[in-house]
């Protein structure tokens, strides 16, 4: 075990195949700064990481040159960076959030028969932060590797593009400019004025789809969430596998029922 602010802090005892060793030294690391220990040297963190020094400051070097530790330069001590903030109410927001919308999307899976999810935007991807798995015979076979915390690109996923539709145009137009739009289904749109094209319809409609654009024989359509001052702050889908019923049947079939779950959600929010 380490210390962290002078307590023991325990470490899962079943770290898993996919357990990142990396990703629990750098969240140790921000976990032994607090309020009693606003600022601490290499030396110190690694004594209570249990680490080498020049380990330690490798760790702490990232994570400042990421944002989220800052280095005092006469002393060379760190403390926390203005990007763990971020982290913070991103999380409280996303509680609340989830909160708000279990009951809703447990209500338009029973509706729809079809998975529900909850996720929000992060840089170029989506999260999905809840999600309500439909009855059996009524999903994909993806949705069985999908969970709380999975990421999905947003240019292919109805989701994300419910979410960047209404992004300010300057932005938009950065942020495609560090996406690859590269072929992940067989209808994925990879041209940027094409993607373009189909935001400007969502931004028109209120309605995103996703027709096998990020997996063969998997269908879905999003409505984005807005906060009460009217930015968008999350979307909600339901994933639907192929069948005959052509696209423009499955939206006027559940659009609405989506966008009154994002309604009734927003009507909610803080």
């Amino acid at each position: 075990m380490s210390k962290s602010n002078g307590q023991p802090r325990s470490r899962p005892a079943d770290r898993g195949p996919g357990y990142s060793q990396s990703l629990e030294r750098g969240l140790a690391i921000l976990a032994a700064f607090g309020p009693h220990r606003p600022e601490l040297g290499i030396s110190e963190l690694a004594q209570d990481l249990g680490l080498t020094r020049s380990t330690t400051h490798r760790y702490a070097a990232t994570l400042a040159s990421l944002g989220y530790l800052e280095q005092d330069g006469p002393t060379r001590r760190y403390r926390l960076g203005p990007r763990v903030l971020d982290l913070g109410f991103s999380m409280l927001g996303s509680l609340e959030l989830r909160e708000i919308a279990a009951p809703r999307l447990r209500r338009l899976t029973d509706t729809t028969g079809y998975t529900s999810n909850l996720a929000i935007r992060d840089d170029t991807d989506v999260i999905l932060i809840d999600r309500v798995r439909g009855r059996p015979g009524r999903y994909h076979h993806l949705e069985f590797t999908l969970h709380v915390g999975s990421r999905l690109p947003s240019y292919c996923s109805a989701t994300g593009k419910a979410l960047l539709a209404f992004l300010p145009a300057a932005d938009l137009d950065l942020l495609l400019d560090r996406i690859d739009l590269v072929q992940r289904g067989p209808r994925t749109l990879t041209g940027k004025d094409a993607l373009l094209a189909e935001l400007e319809q969502v931004r028109r409609t209120g309605i995103a789809i996703n027709d096998e654009e990020l997996e063969s024989a998997l269908r879905s359509i999003a409505a984005p969430v807005r906060s009460r001052s009217g930015e968008v702050i999350a979307a909600v889908n339901v994933a639907i596998p192929w069948s005959p019923v052509t696209m423009s049947e499955l939206v006027t079939r559940y659009g609405p029922a989506l966008q009154a779950t994002a309604g009734q959600i927003a009507i909610r929010m803080i």
